[in-house]
């Protein structure tokens, strides 16, 4: 699908932006604030967007700290309610675009089917069958495939914006849109006087990022021919039953990734590893024979426990944790009821 129609900046597709936007927010001043005024800020919205006045506000940032820091931007309501328009917009395009193993920030998909996805791959080539001269088979557990683990250094911090709107160019071709994406995307940086970076905190950011990677997923998919390729966010494996293949490969992403991409792989997650020596991805230790959740994933569920997300967490704590981790969730579970 080519976009060569508009976005549709009108008053009712606005309002349907509005909508999808509102709900699940705390009520907060500044939303207060706006929904006073709720008619009348969506109408200049609307006019702004229609005669080419829109200007991207400003982004309040804040820092947080859970495995790794993290500066967070966060833009207007009124700036997040065109983030939302043009994430639905992007959506219809693209989505059809993205590789199966693609896994974040998608409707359908998310982290428990990256984690399931994972173990199934490690099932299925995560040990290697020889035949010998007897008629039978037996797994060798010597004789392990390999998993290249990687991801990349501060992605959003150097997503170069100009490629990134070069691949959106390819399939948008309405000028209206494609100045619109390139007011969002230029409103912010992380290099002084360089089109470089993206905000996290942005809903724009996670499609722009699965835009982005898709050229990577595509590359690793079609000409490399990987069976056993998995992305969540700028986190990825290659599982390969050939080393020789593997380190072809690894050489090939890597030399995509800097030349064509603009992006350098972290040297600290940068592993080649066999099953039997455990993965470490997505929060979660894998074997060919299972899974379990690392005790600082399981930390980090119960820190961030809230109402809105405890069906998920439980999912995960239920699926990758023993009993006596099971237990200890189900007394967080309870304590954040009654304390709340």
């Amino acid at each position: 699908m080519i976009g060569n129609e508009s976005i549709d900046l009108s008053l009712k597709n606005i309002w349907r932006s509005w909508n999808g936007f509102r709900k699940g927010k705390k009520g907060t001043i500044e939303l207060h604030e706006f929904q006073y005024y709720l008619e009348k800020n969506l109408y200049t919205l609307f006019q702004d967007l229609n005669f080419g006045n829109y200007r991207h506000g400003i982004y309040r940032k804040f820092i947080v700290c859970d495995n790794k820091r993290r500066e967070i931007s966060v833009a207007s309501i009124r700036d997040r309610v065109v983030h939302r328009l043009v994430y639905d917009y992007l959506e219809k395009i693209y989505d059809k675009t993205f590789i199966y193993d693609a896994w974040s920030c998608r409707k359908g998909k998310g982290l428990l089917g990256a984690i399931e996805r994972t173990s199934c791959f490690l099932k299925r080539y995560g040990t290697h069958t020889h035949t010998h001269t007897h008629t039978h088979t037996h797994t060798a557990p010597s004789h392990f495939p390999c998993i290249w683990k990687c991801d990349v250094k501060k992605f959003f911090d150097s997503v170069d914006q100009e490629i990134l709107l070069k691949i959106l160019s390819l399939r948008i071709k309405d000028n209206t849109t494609l100045n619109l994406l390139k007011e969002i995307i230029h409103s912010f940086t992380t290099v002084l006087e360089k089109n470089i970076g993206m905000p996290i905190g942005n809903l724009t950011s996670q499609i722009f990022a699965n835009i982005y990677l898709n050229e990577l997923d595509r590359f690793i998919k079609h000409k490399l021919k990987s069976k056993a390729y998995l992305r969540y966010g700028d986190d990825f494996i290659i599982i390969e039953k050939d080393m020789a293949k593997l380190k072809f490969s690894r050489i090939k992403t890597i030399d995509v990734l800097n030349k064509q991409l603009k992006l350098v792989v972290n040297p600290n997650s940068d592993k080649i590893v066999k099953p039997a020596h455990c993965l470490k991805f997505l929060g979660v230790r894998f074997w060919s024979s299972g899974r379990n959740l690392k005790e600082r994933s399981l930390k980090r569920a119960t820190e961030r426990l809230n109402y809105g997300n405890i069906s998920s967490y439980s999912g995960l704590i239920k699926k990758h944790c023993n009993k006596r981790h099971q237990k200890y969730f189900n007394w967080m579970v309870c304590e954040k009821i009654f304390t709340e």
